[in-house]
């Protein structure tokens, strides 16, 4: 259940924010009722995420991967939820992103590139960073910066994602069951 209540003020930015989220993803988006309650940051945040959609640095699959890993790590299950829906939409198998939270058992699922992104946005995602010299040097190697830049910015972006849902109390909201095929009676 979530902490905060997601009935914001009935406010123009958060009609309007509901309109479009119900129209971009067929239902309001729970973190944005939560930031509803402060437009000011509302709008910040929507801005940040307007922006951050435009890099295009890194590859699309791999950018996916590296925030469901981080969402994983952080065990958000509001972004996990989110993000299955959203790695369909994009095209990325299913089956791939289903593996993210156990990749490491799962290795064969992925290309040593998604396997290399995987672990440092993990890295990353700890409390306190375990990013190492030799996995950030590889990526810039095969990445180049201008991606190495995008991917550490993605996962620190998908950290306060994950990290303020979780504080929110926010969790699933049946995204990835609206993916779903239903069984056949």
């Amino acid at each position: 259940m979530a902490r905060i209540s997601l009935t914001p003020p009935r406010t123009l930015l958060n009609r309007f924010g509901a309109w479009y989220s119900r129209r971009a993803y067929g239902k309001v988006l729970e973190p944005g009722l939560a930031y509803g309650h402060n437009g000011r940051v509302l709008f910040t945040y929507v801005r940040l995420e307007q922006q951050a959609a435009k890099w295009n640095a890194l590859d699309g699959g791999l950018k996916h991967l590296a925030v469901m890993a981080a969402a994983a790590r952080m065990n958000c299950s509001w972004c996990m939820d989110f993000g299955y829906w959203e790695g369909q939409e994009k095209g990325i198998a299913p089956e791939k992103v289903e593996k993210v939270p156990v990749w490491r058992e799962a290795r064969e699922a992925f290309t040593e590139l998604e396997l290399l992104v995987m672990e440092y946005a993990e890295a990353m995602t700890e409390t306190e960073p375990a990013v190492t010299d030799e996995l950030a040097a590889e990526l810039i190697e095969r990445l180049g910066e201008a991606a190495f830049v995008e991917l550490t910015a993605m996962v620190a972006l998908e950290n306060m994602r994950s990290r303020v849902n979780s504080a929110f109390g926010l969790t699933s909201q049946g995204f990835k069951e609206s993916c779903e095929i239903p069984a056949e009676r």
